[in-house]
């Protein structure tokens, strides 16, 4: 069993980020540096399923990029084929998208440009669906926040935000360091350990970089509730008996 979702577990959640249908993978969150990790996503999930993963992260790139979710058909049919439960992400921007989003099959969704550009939404959000199904996504590159499927950067405080939003029952987090994802060189250890100390009763989900079994160790004792794994698993960077073991003994 590799995955053991439920509280006070820590949490390896493989990913699945979706272009024009097909699971992808991106460095650096550089669109023209895609990977094809295959072209039937359904059978990528399958195949985390069958390795005993409990829940799968999900990203629309092409959603990401633009103003709602462009491969909803794709999230329904990984729903309706596998039992993993779905936290899913990407341009989700509005009430009705993430009702779509909903009931295409995902058990979460992750906000990310709304909740920089439209707190007031967001906050409605939380109310609106719960905050056991509204995850925070903030992504960071070289300090700064940045949206729109990492295409554009602001100044907002990610401290600020996430400290706004805990006031409306914000519990849940997970934070991308731009710089290191799809890069396989380790995680932003400093950024999570910092996020946990400040915010101890948010869970804290780290994502980019992981590139062994050794990065995953660490993060869980920067304190990290879990970890978003993708290329480190489809190029086995990851032994996954290990790995197993690992989520036994822990």
């Amino acid at each position: 069993m590799i995955n053991r979702d439920n509280k006070n577990k820590f949490l390896v959640i493989p990913a699945i980020d979706i272009i024009a249908g097909e699971c992808v993978r991106l460095s650096m969150g550089d669109y023209s540096k895609k990977i094809v990790y295959g072209a039937d996503p359904l059978e990528v999930a399958l195949n985390f399923e069958r390795l005993g993963f409990k829940r799968l992260h999900m990203v629309d790139l092409d959603g990401a990029g633009g103003e709602s979710p462009v491969n909803l058909d794709v999230l329904e049919r990984v729903s309706n084929g596998s039992s993993m439960e779905i936290q899913f992400g990407g341009g989700v921007k509005s009430l009705e998208s993430a009702a779509r989003v909903f009931g295409a099959g995902a058990s979460r969704v992750i906000c990310g440009s709304i909740a920089v550009e439209e707190p007031s939404l967001f906050e409605q959000m939380l109310k609106n669906f719960g905050s056991e199904s509204i995850i925070l996504g903030v992504d960071v590159r070289e300090g700064k926040v940045a949206i729109k499927g990492w295409k554009q950067e602001c100044d907002s405080d990610i401290f600020e935000m996430i400290s706004n939003y805990q006031k409306f029952g914000m519990s849940q987090l997970i934070c991308t360091d731009i710089s290191k994802d799809g890069m396989l060189k380790g995680p932003a250890f400093e950024i999570y350990s910092t996020l946990k100390r400040e915010f101890p009763g948010v869970e804290i989900i780290a994502s980019g970089g992981v590139s062994s079994l050794f990065d995953i160790t660490k993060l869980k004792e920067c304190g990290a509730d879990g970890v978003v794994v993708g290329k480190a698993l489809y190029e086995k960077r990851v032994d996954l008996k290990e790995l197993s073991q690992w989520l036994q003994n822990g």
